[in-house]
């Protein structure tokens, strides 16, 4: 059998998965320090998923990176720390809150700490002496991902400079970069929302509860549901409600909302995502409405 036929019996997911993985070992061939992005997220879940087959039976040889803003819901930090105990990895935990406590960072009035991530992300980076730097961004979520390449190479101080991307033509990645910098690399470029939910069905990937639809005490603010916690809210005039709602996607309680949804089973899900008009950032990410290229303005800076 030749490639060729390999790749016409592969069906789309099958395609998606194998770009994927051969992404990984391209990048365990070139860099010295990989690391993996990992908040429990369904994004980052199925990176982790295929990096374990990527490499499977060797364990994975990348320790895994999160990004706590201390805001986090707690179903999601749970799941977090029962996947890593699972596989046997290493975690690292950049808090934002330890950098909150002790000065280098101050609170935002509005009480989102999604923007305050940026620091603490750069400091473990250079701390670790990480080169390159998985994540489970994708090009449909954003305007500003969508100009993104799979090998993203960031300059000494962690930034994103648009016109240092370079051409991946034929699958080939260039990795090169200077000492002090670093690549990001993202192998769900080219999956879609409805792709990553298509293939945790198939794969059978377990997943934050919340992800299904499910009781929940919320509030409204700004057009989005949210869960009472230790971001400021309810405020005054929010009024509390039980709602039946899901999480498209997971993030800082502040600014990540829930929608009203009874797609309690993948299969539910799947048809639900499959009707949509919206991205999940679109429809539950206020942090993204700061401005018409807030996402744009945070990479620029050093953001995932």
């Amino acid at each position: 059998m030749t490639l060729t036929d390999i790749r016409t019996e592969l069906d789309a997911l099958g395609r998606l998965e194998s770009e994927a993985i051969h992404i990984f070992r391209e990048v365990a061939g070139e860099f010295d320090r990989p690391v993996i992005l990992f908040s429990g997220g369904k994004d980052s879940t199925v990176l982790l998923h295929l990096a374990v087959k990527a490499f499977w039976p060797a364990p994975v040889p990348f320790p895994l990176l999160h990004v706590d803003t201390g805001h986090n819901l707690d179903e999601v930090i749970e799941f977090r720390d029962r996947t890593v105990e699972r596989y046997g990895l290493r975690l690292h935990v950049a808090s934002v809150q330890d950098y909150i406590d002790d000065g280098r960072l101050a609170e935002r009035a509005d009480g989102t700490r999604n923007p305050l991530q940026t620091v603490p992300l750069l400091d473990a980076i250079t701390t670790n002496k990480f080169d390159a730097v998985f994540g489970g961004g994708r090009r449909d979520e954003e305007r500003a991902r969508a100009k993104e390449r799979i090998f993203s190479l960031r300059n000494a101080f962690g930034q994103w400079e648009p016109r240092r991307q370079r051409p991946e033509l034929w699958n080939l990645y260039n990795g090169r970069h200077k000492p002090g910098e670093h690549v990001r690399v993202f192998p769900l470029s080219n999956w879609t929302e409805l792709d990553v939910w298509r293939y945790i069905e198939r794969e059978r990937i377990e997943l934050p509860d919340i992800y299904y639809a499910h009781q929940r005490q919320v509030f409204k603010r700004d057009g989005m549901w949210l869960t009472p916690g230790p971001w400021f809210g309810p405020a005054e005039g929010e009024e509390l409600v039980e709602k039946t709602v899901r999480y498209r996607t997971v993030g800082d309680g502040s600014c990540t909302g829930a929608v009203e949804s009874d797609a309690a089973d993948i299969a539910a899900v799947i048809a639900e995502v499959s009707a949509s008009r919206l991205t999940e950032r679109g429809a539950t990410r206020a942090d993204d409405r700061l401005s018409e290229a807030a996402m744009e303005d945070r990479k620029r800076e050093g953001y995932f």
